[in-house]
């Protein structure tokens, strides 16, 4: 299952719980999650949460007789229709954004398109796309696409759907290389964490709390879930247990380099350019981001199973340390 479908279903889910016939299918379509089908489910769930008036648990159904083929020919030849017509379009933008250099932020551009652009008429996939890739910021993006297009989607809406569907999913566009724990990955990764308002938990490392749903990281946990995560099966592995580092200097000789770790002496965070570090604190208890003048940090470190680039060595080497 693509995250194109993911980010689809948001418009998918109201569009068949604007229907009664269609609205049985909803709670099946629900059900299927416990076989992998998240891109189908995530959303309706999102959608449903959202109106804070209910909550809805997965029934107890026969995991075989789902699977995302089986489900979606449950649906007439009407629903069909329009559920590839929405997989089209969210492919189309997925498309766009790689070719723009900008595939990070692909869900979303599929989540703002899918949600608020149901009347928009002439649309052209890489105007739109542009404007991801000028805005500094998501608040400069939504204003740039309300003046564009004449809506008026309201940013604190925005951001709550967005949180909610980041948290939901792992964001598989985020990675540059999928076959190397590297250091630019791991920078994405604590940026993906701290957009997607990760909690703080002891002993978690990235996965959903079963109670809430939220996705959760103590301190060292934030790195220990990148090295275990392997984004082709989509799920955490359990190859590093401790998260083994090594001070290689000063802040003053700190390479400018994003995925670098940042140590204060007791608790770890990932530098991700801009002057600004990613960590997940447990006074504040949840993922967070500063700017590294304003806190404690005294040294950067590198961390076994991550690949550094050659600057970074050039650093070590320079400061008379070696990289474990």
């Amino acid at each position: 299952m693509s995250a194109t479908v993911a980010a689809a279903l948001k418009k998918i889910a109201v569009y068949i719980l604007g229907d009664e016939k269609k609205r049985g299918k909803l709670f099946v379509l629900i059900g299927s999650i416990v076989v992998g089908f998240i891109g189908l489910m995530c959303l309706p769930v999102a959608v449903l949460s959202s109106m804070g008036s209910m909550e809805v648990e997965p029934p107890e159904i026969d995991k075989s007789l789902f699977n995302e083929s089986a489900i979606i020919a449950g649906f007439d030849s009407e629903q069909q229709a329009k559920i590839t017509e929405i997989q089209n379009g969210g492919q189309a933008i997925e498309d766009a954004m790689t070719g723009a250099g900008i595939r990070s932020q692909t869900i979303k551009a599929q989540l703002i398109y899918m949600s608020y652009f149901g009347r928009v008429q002439n649309f052209n996939v890489e105007s739109y796309v542009n404007l991801f890739a000028a805005a500094p910021n998501d608040s400069d993006l939504i204003a740039a696409i309300n003046s564009t297009y004449g809506l008026e989607i309201d940013y604190d809406e925005y951001m709550r759907s967005y949180t909610w569907v980041m948290n939901s999913t792992i964001n598989e566009y985020m990675f540059s290389d999928e076959g190397i724990k590297n250091c630019a990955d791991l920078a994405a990764w604590a940026e993906n964490a701290y957009v997607s308002g990760w909690g703080y938990m002891n002993g978690f490392i990235g996965e959903r709390n079963e109670s809430d749903r939220i996705r959760y990281a103590d301190n060292a946990g934030l790195m220990l879930g990148y090295l275990n995560y392997n984004p082709t099966d989509k799920v955490f592995g359990c190859d590093y247990d401790t998260l083994v580092y090594t001070e290689q200097g000063g802040l003053d000789t700190i390479p400018e380099t994003a995925g670098i770790g940042l140590f204060d002496g007791s608790q770890h965070g990932i530098y991700v350019g801009n002057g600004e570090v990613i960590f997940s604190s447990a006074d504040c208890g949840y993922v967070t981001k500063e700017v590294v003048s304003n806190g404690g940090w005294s040294s950067w470190c590198t961390y076994e199973g991550v690949d550094y680039p050659q600057e970074v060595q050039d650093k070590i080497d320079e400061n008379g340390g070696d990289s474990e």
